[in-house]
């Protein structure tokens, strides 16, 4: 996968303006959501989500469910920063969050991780969905 470098700008600006440490953004290709850009994932987990079918993963539930969809199920290392192989000590909180285009549907997901285990409140998935929308089509 190569970043599209409008979304992965978009997406860099996304994750640190939230205080998260990862993200992806994930756009409607047919009946797939194709990852686009990514920013602190291990190749890995790149490989394993290029392509992800309706109902299957965070992404994919997302969208299934025109919702977003939160866990508190990834790991870190020590440092924060997601690798491959890293030792698990803390827990994540990750969000993938639903995008619609102008006719209603859902166009594209983004992820986002944050360090250290987190609810979201209705409100604040509502938040993270407003600012999710001006996810620009990409280059």
């Amino acid at each position: 996968m190569q970043n599209d470098p409008v979304l992965a700008a978009w997406l860099g600006d996304f994750v640190r303006k939230e205080g998260g440490i990862a993200g992806t953004v994930h756009t409607l290709s047919g009946d797939v959501l194709s990852l686009r850009a990514a920013m602190n994932i291990p190749p890995p987990v790149i490989k394993a989500t290029e392509v992800i079918p309706k109902g299957k993963g965070m992404a994919g539930l997302a969208w299934e469910r025109q919702r977003s969809v939160a866990v508190c199920n990834l790991k870190t290392d020590a440092s924060g920063d997601v690798r491959p192989g890293a030792k698990a000590v803390d827990a994540q909180a990750a969000l993938a969050i639903p995008v619609r285009g102008p006719d209603g549907d859902v166009r594209a997901v983004v992820g986002i991780a944050f360090l250290g285990e987190r609810e979201f409140p209705e409100d604040e998935l509502s938040r993270f969905e407003t600012l999710a929308a001006d996810l620009p089509r990409g280059g």
